[in-house]
């Protein structure tokens, strides 16, 4: 058993080197070192060191490539914290636009200019503001990690600037004619239903999708919004909590909402045995997709447009813009807006306010014409 310079007994796998202690231990037949300044801080270093290994979560400071690291950042520290809608993304962000570029490169060889050059590339490329954001975000998280458990000393992400904010475009919404054309033109749709629920309520398209008759609550009279449906390649459909806490909400029934839900119950001619079946189904009662739902309204606005009439291509996301610009329209007040749209700040809602067709801007300036 070792000593220290003044004769005490030291733990076992420690001894002294110089002024500090020096840990060493063998775990599958392989040998590994820690320092520390006292006995105390050695004995943690070889605790944390022993735990990393038995689960996995050790990476060589000098071999690993951020592919590996990745993984292990997953697996270790993300994958019981993040939603399971979040974990999938990640991953296919990580493996669509950055393993490419970046993802056989040391961790410790990665500087900040390697940074910027990827968000320079991809902006020349033509990808939004928003996914270069999220693959900022996802490097970030990433390398600060690598930076706590010791792999690296700084942090490469926090060295390069994201490109310059692109001035926004306006939000896309149907005019109260398109809106009109589209519907007339959906009559035989069999999601007809739908449309005319997400034009009534501002549902995303996940959580129309996800919507349940049992979230119907005619004794409340509101349409209880508390999930929203997802699906990952490989795994299948599953049920998520929605975007924000403040997502999950309750939506006021009105009349027509009521006769639409009521309709769509038996649209299929399902017995409905269960109330936990999805209201908007295909014809098999089975999860409606994504693309699915695309489909079926690019068919539609390609009718409206092979008949003469100019139409935008629209996606399910429009109908959102389309409630609140018409709740807009109709004189609804911010605070009630974002809550039943479910935003997550009162900034979010005001934004749509700034963007009012120009019908609508146009209207009520003739209202103070005759003030001067």
């Amino acid at each position: 058993m070792a000593i220290d310079k003044r004769g005490r007994k030291l733990p076992k796998g420690i001894q002294q080197r110089y002024d500090k202690f020096e840990g060493r231990f063998q775990y599958q037949g392989k040998r590994y070192l820690v320092h520390g300044d006292t006995v105390t801080e050695t004995q943690k270093a070889m605790n944390e060191l022993r735990y990393k290994l038995e689960h996995g979560a050790f990476v060589e400071k000098k071999k690993v490539v951020l592919s590996e690291w990745f993984i292990t950042w997953m697996e270790q520290y993300k994958k019981n914290r993040v939603k399971a809608g979040t974990y999938y993304n990640y991953k296919k962000y990580f493996d669509s636009m950055i393993k490419g570029r970046l993802g056989d490169k040391k961790v410790s060889d990665i500087r900040g200019e390697h940074i910027q050059r990827f968000y320079n590339d991809m902006e020349k490329e033509g990808y939004a503001l928003s996914s270069i954001k999220i693959v900022s975000a996802i490097l970030n998280g990433c390398m600060q990690q690598a930076v706590r458990n010791g792999l690296i000393e700084r942090n490469p992400v926090k060295l390069a600037e994201l490109p310059r904010q692109k001035e926004k475009g306006a939000r896309q919404a149907m005019t109260k004619e398109q809106q009109a054309l589209f519907m007339e033109y959906a009559k035989d749709s069999y999601l007809y239903n739908l449309f005319a629920v997400m034009l009534r309520t501002g549902m995303r398209n996940g959580e129309i999708r996800g919507l349940k008759y049992s979230d119907v609550d005619k004794k409340k009279n509101v349409i209880h919004v508390q999930r929203t449906l997802k699906y990952i390649e490989g795994q299948g459909y599953f049920e998520d909590t929605p975007k924000t806490r403040t997502s999950k909400r309750d939506i006021p029934l009105t009349a027509d909402l009521v006769a639409l839900l009521d309709a769509q119950r038996n649209y299929w001619g399902f017995k409905v045995e269960r109330l936990d079946r999805y209201l908007f189904c295909n014809e098999k009662g089975e999860p409606l997709s994504r693309d699915r739902l695309q489909a079926e309204i690019d068919r539609i606005v390609k009718r409206i447009q092979a008949e003469g009439h100019d139409f935008p291509r629209i996606t399910p996301h429009i109908f959102r813009h389309t409630f609140a610009t018409r709740a807009i329209e109709a004189g609804m007040p911010p605070q009630v807006l974002k809550t039943i749209l479910g935003h997550s700040s009162l900034a979010m809602t005001m934004d749509l306010y700034s963007h009012v067709l120009p019908d609508t801007k146009a209207a009520e300036m003739e209202k103070i014409a005759g003030a001067f």
